[in-house]
């Protein structure tokens, strides 16, 4: 873990309440696909979790939805320094991905697999990516993602846009993935579960006081042992977790 200051690059829209957020500094910690950086904002006692969207020698991209004062305080700076805290979390395991893993995100669980998808296509994999949303106007990375060159599916809750109904509807259309990694809301990540016979990882989201094991505060039960989700995860491998 390091504390840096970042100066802020850009910070842009990408729907109607999703923010895409560039930042310049000391990215040398964060070492892992799926770890999260914990942002101070004046005047707010409790630093913000967000997850990595990708960092690109001293780049650092977050997305954040706006759902509260902190994030709507976010969405409104265009300049300046943040105080950030990077390299929390454990990230996701690539070594056990396989030659074709599936990436499942819903919503804001979104970002943190776009850097998982660059790194996995790197090593020659081939990747597919569903995405889930409730509409078309929250859809966001679609373009991103195939870029990379991952296969792409889209679904949306009200039929909208893509595959109708939800990310588990499109799981049924395939069959050939090796392994899977997901985030997203927890609705979500236990229908996933629900639906798959091989093993994965799911990156959980959960409320955090430090955000580095301290406070214990988002402690949570698994089949061995209570782990600590902002410490020994948010990554848990499908066998241990306990709904």
């Amino acid at each position: 873990m390091k504390q840096s200051l970042f100066e802020i690059v850009s910070n842009v829209p990408l729907t109607s309440d999703v923010y895409k957020m560039v930042l310049k500094g000391d990215t040398t910690d964060i070492t892992a696909c799926g770890q999260f950086v914990n942002v101070k904002l004046d005047g707010m006692y409790l630093r913000r979790p967000i997850s990595v969207n990708d960092v690109d020698g001293n780049l650092l991209t977050i997305i954040y939805k706006v759902v509260g004062k902190g994030t709507e305080y976010m969405s409104k700076l265009k300049k300046g320094t943040l105080d950030i805290l990077t390299g929390l979390g454990n990230g996701y395991n690539l070594i056990k991905s396989g030659d074709a893993p599936l990436l499942i995100g819903g919503g804001v669980g979104v970002p943190p697999l776009y850097m998982l998808c660059k790194k996995l296509i790197a090593q020659g994999k081939k990747v597919s990516v569903i995405l889930g949303f409730n509409t078309k106007s929250e859809i966001f990375y679609e373009e991103e993602f195939k870029a990379l060159g991952a296969k792409v599916y889209v679904t949306t809750v009200d039929g909208s846009y893509g595959i109708k109904g939800f990310v588990t509807d499109a799981m049924k259309t395939l069959s050939n993935y090796t392994y899977f990694y997901t985030c997203g809301p927890l609705p979500m990540l236990k229908a996933v579960y629900n639906a798959t016979e091989i093993s994965g990882e799911f990156s959980f989201e959960e409320r955090m006081g430090c955000g580095f094991g301290a406070c214990m505060g988002c402690s949570c039960k698994t089949k061995y042992k209570n782990l600590r989700i902002c410490k020994d995860g948010p990554v848990l491998e499908k066998e241990i977790i306990v709904w």
